[in-house]
């Protein structure tokens, strides 16, 4: 009699553990990844314009240097420059103590079009770096004292 209910109770057993197995069920859900991109612009650390070491200003000294925009895919901007830190009116100008040597920035290579406040250069964003020329020239002046002059300009990207 004990080996009879011995042998149904580990049968019993047998089933329970079993069943629990065959019986065996999931659950599951979802959930989003999720990212707002904003229109969003930055613009490189320039290089100088540097016009190199001359002697007299009798001709046009003229230099360039590049930097880039970076703006969000599809996002349209403008791009301005302000006329630098010791500018007189609308003339750029480089400055050593009280001296000053005038020059000016332009959008292309046949110094035809200024870069200022007034006029920008536009575009659209792609998402990766877009470079941009700076177009520099000291036009004919009277030369003032031996030294270097220098002066800092503003970038404005808009958008």
């Amino acid at each position: 009699m004990k080996n009879i209910i011995k042998t149904t109770l580990l049968a019993g057993l047998a089933v329970s553990v079993l069943g629990t197995a065959a019986h065996a069920a999931t659950a599951t859900s979802t959930f989003t990844a999720k990212i707002v991109i904003e229109n969003d612009c930055s613009v490189s650390s320039p290089n100088d314009l540097d016009f190199g070491t001359v002697g007299l200003l009798s001709s046009n000294k003229d230099t360039s240097m590049d930097f880039t925009v970076t703006c969000t895919n599809g996002a349209a901007y403008t791009i301005a420059m302000d006329n630098g830190q010791n500018a007189s009116g609308s003339t750029n100008r480089m400055k050593n103590g009280s001296e000053y040597v005038s020059y000016e920035l332009y959008q292309n290579n046949s110094y035809s079009t200024v870069w200022d406040d007034s006029n920008t250069v536009g575009s659209t964003g792609t998402g990766t770096a877009q470079t941009f020329t700076v177009y520099g020239r000291v036009p004919p002046q009277a030369t003032p004292s031996a030294g270097t002059y220098t002066d800092t300009v503003t970038i404005t990207v808009t958008y």
